[in-house]
C-alpha cells in the first residue's frame, strides 16, 4: 500500500478491533487504504511524517483518524492532544473509539478537540455496523475544512 494516500489512519493495539474494522470498511467499501498504527508512537511517527515515515508529505494526511485510547509507548489521549495542537493537523477529524465508559475519557477527549467519542459495542455485528457508519458519515457525507484558503485539487492546479 502506498503510505502517502491515506482515506484512513486507524490507532489500534487490539488485533481483533483491527480485523473487525478493516473487514468493516472493506465490505462496505468506504476506504480505498488504511493505515494501521499499533501504537501512539507509530500513529504520530506517520502523521508527522518522521522516522521510518519522514518520506510522507503532509499535503497527503488521512481523511480521518480512528483513534483508541489505551495505546502502547504513547496513550491516545497524547496522540489527540499533538494532533489538534498542530496547525498541519489539526483540522483532521480525529474520532475516539474506545471500550473505556470513563466520563472522565469522554470530557478529556472533547476538551483536547475530538470530533467524536464512540464507545466500541462489545457485539460483532453492533461493531461492523458501527464502523460503517462512522467510514459512511466522515468519508461520503461530511464536507472537510477547506485548507489554505483553497481545497486540495485547486492547490495542485496552482
Amino acid at each position: 500500500m502506498n503510505d502517502s494516500e491515506v482515506d484512513i489512519l486507524l490507532v489500534e493495539d487490539s488485533p481483533e478491533d483491527v480485523d473487525l474494522t478493516l473487514h468493516a470498511l472493506h465490505r462496505e467499501k468506504l476506504a480505498n487504504s488504511v493505515f494501521v498504527a499499533r501504537d501512539g508512537e507509530e500513529a504520530l511517527d506517520f502523521l508527522f511524517c518522521l522516522g521510518s515515515f519522514a518520506h510522507r508529505s503532509f499535503e497527503d494526511p488521512p481523511k480521518l483518524v480512528l483513534l483508541d485510547l489505551k495505546l502502547p509507548k504513547v496513550d491516545g489521549m497524547q496522540v489527540l492532544k499533538q494532533i489538534k495542537s498542530d496547525a498541519r493537523t489539526k483540522s483532521i477529524p480525529v474520532v475516539l473509539m474506545t471500550s473505556s465508559k470513563e466520563e472522565r475519557d469522554l470530557v478529556t477527549g472533547y476538551d483536547l478537540g475530538a470530533n467524536s467519542y464512540i464507545q466500541k459495542p462489545v457485539d460483532f455485528a453492533e461493531f461492523r455496523k458501527m464502523v460503517q457508519l462512522l467510514g459512511l458519515y466522515w468519508l461520503v457525507i461530511n464536507q472537510p475544512p477547506v485548507t489554505d484558503g483553497a481545497p486540495k485539487a485547486a492547490r495542485q492546479a496552482q
